[in-house]
């Protein structure tokens, strides 16, 4: 059976392998066999091949932190799923492998009608922007929202779950190309993350302010963020793309009263929220108000240049069941 195979922490084009490995054992009660189809390269799974995130496995070691398949098999017990239901591998379930025995406890049958490409992307960020947006602000319909990362695969779901309640968003974007695609989405005002971008940004405010500023890449980008939230206002770290400092001004601090905070999906007081929103996003994907493109698709044995493919930059999947 082809899998990746972690062999070493450190460089990701260094130290994942193309490997043949034994088949998994049959499923035992409460498992399921999946048939893995796509998984994506994320940059959380860069981390894991760093060992700098909080999952470290024993090596080697297959690793993959979501995807999608289809059930081959079922263990005794199992009743919430069936052979042929198309599901989302666990979260860290090590997806980069053909076929995988996982615990049949929270699978749930995905939808037939949607893209398998665009449902191996559910498990980490739908729900991680679904969590922004509701755990540390009461925002109410009509409220702003502001974030930088907008064209990213957090900040697509943070507008399509906002547009579904109600709320507004600024998005902050490096390249002008992407204003249009976004505003399609959903985006109510998308800018170019330059000065002269803020500027626009606080004339087409006037006096309202965002309550809840949602930071992907730190540096002057987070500050652009901060000079934008009102008082009282809750500024919101899940990534660091950027890999800057995030300068917090004390004038911002002082007289603003802004509180800071940070978030990690796997958080355990996050962990009976997600499914819920796992299902609303499978809907988002269907009616198409939401979408993350895919710059491309590698089989397992090109792992190496897929791995580098994600470090130029692009949303990368892995075709985890091609021949």
């Amino acid at each position: 059976m082809r899998a990746v195979h972690l062999t070493a922490f450190g460089n990701p084009v260094e130290c994942l392998e193309f490997v043949q490995i034994q088949e998994p054992p049959p499923p035992g009660p409460g498992q399921v066999l999946i048939g893995v189809e796509f998984s994506p390269i994320n940059l959380n799974d860069l981390l894991v091949v760093r060992g700098t995130y909080p999952v470290r496995p024993s090596l080697p070691s297959v690793i993959g932190n979501e995807g999608v398949g289809r059930i081959l098999a079922v263990g005794p017990g199992v009743q919430n799923v069936a052979v042929g239901d198309r599901v989302l591998t666990p979260l860290y379930g090590f997806a980069w492998a053909e076929r995988i025995v996982v615990p049949a406890e929270g699978l749930f049958a995905l939808p037939a009608d949607v893209d398998p490409r665009q449902l191996a992307m559910l498990t980490i960020n739908p729900p991680t922007a679904a969590l922004l947006l509701s755990e540390f602000v009461d925002l109410a319909p009509g409220d702003w929202v502001v974030q930088n990362a907008a064209n990213s695969g957090v900040g697509r779901a943070v507008i399509a779950f906002a547009k579904a309640r109600g709320f507004k968003t600024i998005n902050l974007v490096r390249r002008p190309e992407l204003i249009d695609e976004l505003k399609a989405l959903g985006g109510d005002l998308v800018i170019v993350d330059t000065p002269e971008g803020l500027n626009l940004v606080k004339a087409a405010l006037g006096t309202a302010a965002p309550r809840l500023a949602i930071d992907g890449v730190g540096g002057p980008s987070a500050a652009t963020l901060i000079s934008l939230l009102g008082r009282d206002g809750m500024f919101v770290v899940y990534s660091a793309l950027g890999k800057a400092p995030i300068p917090i001004s004390g004038i911002a601090l002082i007289f603003k009263r802004i509180s800071v905070r940070g978030f990690f999906l796997s958080d355990p007081e996050h962990a009976a929220k997600i499914r819920p929103f796992i299902v609303e996003a499978a809907e988002l994907l269907r009616s198409g108000r939401l979408y993350a493109p895919v710059a491309a698709t590698y089989p397992l044995s090109a792992i190496k240049d897929a791995v580098a493919h994600v470090e130029r930059g692009g949303k990368v999947l892995l075709d985890v069941g091609a021949s």
